[in-house]
């Protein structure tokens, strides 16, 4: 039986299969046919042979020698018959090769010496290694390429910022160096025991100094002063920094209108600003008023303008505000004018932008420049600045200046061109050359003195955990985050029932008083621990927190940040606990160490160091829900009857 390849395309469309089917049978057909041809001719010259050799036998020759000669002829003309049917049968093999252009990837049909059967298709060859020989393409079969990594290219004012020292200890600067502050305020500040500048207020103080330099009206050279933007680690003193130039600058004022305008996030953040703006006014004619919402519409109102001879007066020069209550004032109180201020003031300046939603700058910017078509012709006239020409200068006008603070600012141009930013100058502590632009993480600098730890633990021991440290380890006034404002006070009513160590929670379930006073007993001692939300964790200077800790690990690094930055602040010394889940900590300890942190240390507690306590845990545990339970039945209760 004599077997033949015949060649065919993997993969063909189903449209030509009925095509390549006939053609294979005509192809099959004359196979068949050249196969029986050959047949016929083998078996003629089998019975050519056969006589011959019937007639050699007859003869009777007695030599030996002729009989072997014979029968090697007859071996030689079989040899010849064979090797001819070879050839024949490559040089069909390698036609059909041709008609149907094969490749190594092919199927084989078996030809039957007798009947024709349906052609069976075989396995495609194989190298000896096991491998598919193949010699053409597969679509889709495209290859994983290495994709180079986009650099980033930083605008030359992030790229190249005036780096301020890291070391706030081996880098103060007595007040008395520091050019341009005038006798006044030196005074102040020594009398509020204050004998040298941190590194960011040396830098920052003379910059925003200089763009005065030539009074309120003009900026230097007559032209638009740079704006500047400050990026340092918490506990660095950016509030001291705004406050001492400002309040020099706003001495000199003849009348009295809105020319500086803070805003921050929180109410607290504002209150803390809005004190130390009060403290270094004091004996002056400057008056500082906050708008945040702790106080009436109508009283805010009062404190910001009075009306004498039928003509609003502004009552204010520095106006510290929270976004939502600044737009109520622009909106609805018409004494309320910005068209004379000088310095816009944004205080945790990342937040502001992610609050942007509230449009508060749109708000501001309206209220500050008057629309082109305005036919007033006052020399006080504002009109929004475009690009610098002649004309644009002639005649000039009050400029507008912006002057950004916060630890973990933003290096995305895409984030600050929402502030429209005029030639910004940046102080940053957090540069470090080239070396972080191609990370996908922004790096930032973390406060001195700051030692950081993770806890390895389960999600029942966490408050086990917080009363080993107070208890136990002494660790007091700790300062305790979660993510949500119910956790705080799950938290605050299981330490509060299992006894033996005073707590307060702070969220905004509370009222602005309770909070000011539950940080005011924390920061004199008389609270040892005290649970908070993110609430306290943005820019709010509460002394004497030896450490922190995150019960809930939070889930952004800038978060993580302002958290720890609650202590070791002034270069002073302080501790982070972060209890983190199993699952937890892969992507933690990554998120940190991104984030450039100088080493995060493993802190394990034993089991046994909590077997003692773990009987009035389950104790308390079991009256937590008993409270909760009757607390959920009572809002319950009111909730019918209000409804």
């Amino acid at each position: 039986m004599a077997l033949f390849m015949i060649n065919r395309y993997l993969g063909e469309e189903e449209d030509s299969e009925s095509s390549r089917e006939s053609r294979s049978r005509a192809l099959l057909a004359k196979l068949q046919e050249q196969v029986k041809a050959r047949e016929r001719q083998s078996a003629s010259n089998t019975a050519d042979e056969d006589d011959e050799e019937q007639r050699k036998r007859k003869r009777e020759e007695p030599e030996t020698e002729g009989v072997q000669s014979e029968n090697e002829r007859k071996t030689d003309l079989t040899d010849e018959v064979a090797s001819s049917a070879k050839k024949k049968k490559k040089q069909k093999k390698s036609s059909t090769e041709n008609e149907n252009k094969a490749s190594d990837n092919e199927k084989s049909v078996e030809i039957p010496e007798t009947k024709s059967v349906a052609p069976q298709i075989s396995q495609e060859p194989k190298a000896e290694d096991g491998s598919s020989q193949t010699t053409f393409h597969i679509l889709g079969g495209f290859e994983e390429k290495t994709v180079q990594k986009v650099k980033r290219v930083l605008p030359q004012w992030l790229a190249q910022p005036d780096v301020i020292q890291r070391d706030i200890k081996n880098n103060l600067i007595p007040i008395s160096e520091v050019p341009g502050i005038c006798p006044t305020l030196l005074k102040k500040l020594e009398a509020n025991r204050i004998q040298s500048f941190f590194p960011v207020q040396a830098e920052v103080i003379p910059a925003i100094l200089e763009s005065v330099s030539s009074g309120l009206l003009l900026g230097p050279g007559g032209y638009r002063p740079r704006d500047i933007c400050v990026s340092a680690p918490t506990g660095s003193g950016k509030t001291l920094a705004f406050v001492i130039p400002v309040v020099q600058v706003l001495s000199k004022r003849v009348v009295c209108e809105v020319r500086v305008l803070a805003v921050l996030p929180t109410k607290e953040l504002a209150q803390q600003v809005s004190k130390v703006f009060s403290t270094y006014t004091e004996g002056t004619s400057l008056k500082v008023v906050m708008i945040t919402g702790q106080k009436s519409f109508a009283a805010e109102q009062t404190a910001l303008s009075e009306i004498r001879g039928g003509v609003s007066h502004s009552l204010a020069d520095i106006v510290v505000a929270t976004p939502g209550r600044l737009v109520d004032h622009i909106n609805k109180n018409s004494n309320f004018s910005l068209q004379h201020l000088r310095f816009l003031i944004i205080d945790e300046a990342d937040r502001m932008i992610d609050g942007m939603h509230q449009s508060w700058l749109t708000q501001v910017t309206k209220a500050v420049y008057r629309s082109p078509g305005d036919t007033q012709t006052s020399v006080f006239r504002r009109i929004l600045p475009g690009p610098i020409t002649v004309a644009s200068l002639s005649p000039p006008q009050i400029p507008l200046q912006k002057l950004l603070f916060s630890a973990t600012l933003t290096q995305n141009p895409e984030k600050l061109q929402l502030l429209d930013l005029h030639q910004p100058r940046l102080f940053s502590s957090t540069h470090s050359g080239t070396e972080t632009s191609t990370q996908s993480q922004e790096a930032f600098n973390f406060p001195q003195g700051l030692a950081e730890y993770y806890v390895p633990c389960t999600l029942s021991k966490k408050p086990l955990i917080i009363l080993h440290f107070l208890l136990r380890l002494k660790f007091s006034p700790a300062l305790c985050f979660t993510n949500s404002r119910e956790a705080a006070h799950r938290l605050y009513l299981l330490v509060k029932l299992f006894g033996g160590v005073e707590v307060a929670e702070f969220s905004s379930k509370l009222n602005p008083s309770e909070r000011q006073k539950t940080l005011k007993d924390f920061e004199q001692g008389k609270i040892p621990l005290l649970i908070s939300t993110d609430a306290a964790a943005r820019g709010i200077d509460i002394n004497g927190v030896k450490c922190v800790i995150n019960y809930d690990a939070p889930q952004y690094i800038r978060t993580y940040i302002h958290r720890v930055g609650r202590t070791a602040r002034a270069g002073k010394a302080g501790s982070a606990f972060t209890f983190l889940l199993e699952v937890q900590e892969k992507c933690f300890l990554q998120m940190v160490r991104d984030a450039g942190s100088p080493g995060i240390q493993r802190h394990f507690v034993k089991p046994q160091a909590l077997r003692s306590m773990e009987t009035r845990y389950e104790q308390t545990l079991a009256e937590l829900g008993k409270v909760v339970k009757v607390k959920a039945n009572e809002e319950n209760k009111n909730n019918d009857f209000i409804q």
